[in-house]
């Protein structure tokens, strides 16, 4: 029989490369997004789309009634910033969306997995040196991460008293192509449009904070893998917890540095001041992942930045004969 996935957040930049993904491994993939941010262009023609809020009674309805095997939970709001100005909405996307769907999965009676994506760069913090192991102590600093921990902890809770199969992908910094340039988690994406503008990059501070970037379709994989793959007992809190990332960091400095060389144009760098609170290092260790998922990366940051910034330079071609 066909095994049926449902992709919260599927028509967003991670989700829609998600259910590619899933589909290419022989699921039949259905969609559930708001389009707040998500694009109907990143939904292929087929592949049916429930347009819906994740914290609404419709979604509930959709995820109770689909007959699914596996929900691939990455409807979110992602934004930093944003979840400081506004933690109550933050709170009711992230933590009571996904609430809310664990209790429609419970209320399906189905054995239904829930992969989740989560945070590996908000939720640990400054307070331990990368890469960070999943059992690594947490103390997020923002709404947003304090909400990411917040579902999983649901989640954990979930798994051990209602016997939810749930499983947690902690994401490093993941970029590739559909990458959205305006989100403060786009940096990759930024600056491919103003190398491709003949601008200079701008970079915060001395540019030598790092992150740990990890190719999009390594994502995807990371995510059907947990899909698939057995899982351990359901316990505390990170034994179904894994971070997906490259265990690397790269300094802002160095990631210009790649990329303009992926574009074979040098626009150069301009620094602005350094942005309050900042994180100065993150990475996350990969170990586990490899252990019991049986994934790894495969994607070089220098291959990956090359297909993205080749993504972004056909936009640009489009978009600039559609205006002549």
């Amino acid at each position: 029989m066909t095994r049926r996935a449902l992709v919260t957040g599927g028509a967003g930049f991670i989700g829609s490369h998600v259910a590619d993904a899933l589909t290419a491994e022989g699921f039949t993939v259905e969609v559930l997004d708001d389009l707040s941010s998500g694009r109907r262009e990143n939904v292929p023609e087929g592949r049916t789309l429930h347009e819906a809020d994740v914290a609404s009674p419709e979604a509930a309805r959709i995820v109770r009634d689909g007959a699914y095997d596996v929900i691939c939970h990455l409807a979110a709001q992602i934004d930093v910033r944003k979840s400081v100005a506004d933690p109550m909405r933050d709170a009711r996307i992230n933590v009571l969306g996904t609430i809310n769907v664990a209790e429609a999965v419970k209320a399906s009676g189905r054995a239904t997995r829930i992969v989740f994506a989560s945070t590996g760069g908000a939720l640990y913090g400054d307070f331990v040196t990368p890469p960070n192991v999943e059992d690594f102590p947490k103390d997020p600093e923002s709404p947003y991460g304090i909400a990411k921990l917040s579902a999983e902890y649901y989640l954990a809770y979930y798994g051990r008293l209602h016997g939810l199969e749930c499983v947690v992908l902690r994401f490093a910094n993941v970029y590739g192509p559909r990458q959205d340039p305006h989100g403060e988690a786009g940096v990759v994406a930024i600056f491919c449009n103003r190398i491709l503008a003949g601008e200079a990059l701008t970079v915060f501070g001395d540019g030598e904070q790092t992150r740990d970037y990890v190719f999009v379709k390594d994502v995807a994989r990371a995510n059907v893998a947990a899909a698939t793959r057995p899982l351990p007992k359901a316990a505390r809190l990170d034994a179904r917890g894994y971070n997906v990332g490259t265990g690397i960091e790269t300094t802002v400095l160095d990631l210009a540095r790649e990329l303009q060389s992926a574009a074979g144009r040098e626009v150069g760098v301009n620094h602005a001041p350094a942005r309050p609170g900042e994180q100065a290092r993150s990475a996350v260790s990969i170990a586990k992942a490899g252990a019991e998922l049986g994934w790894a990366p495969t994607v070089s940051l220098r291959d990956g930045l090359a297909e993205t910034f080749a993504w972004f330079a056909e936009r640009h071609r489009a978009a600039a004969g559609a205006t002549a």
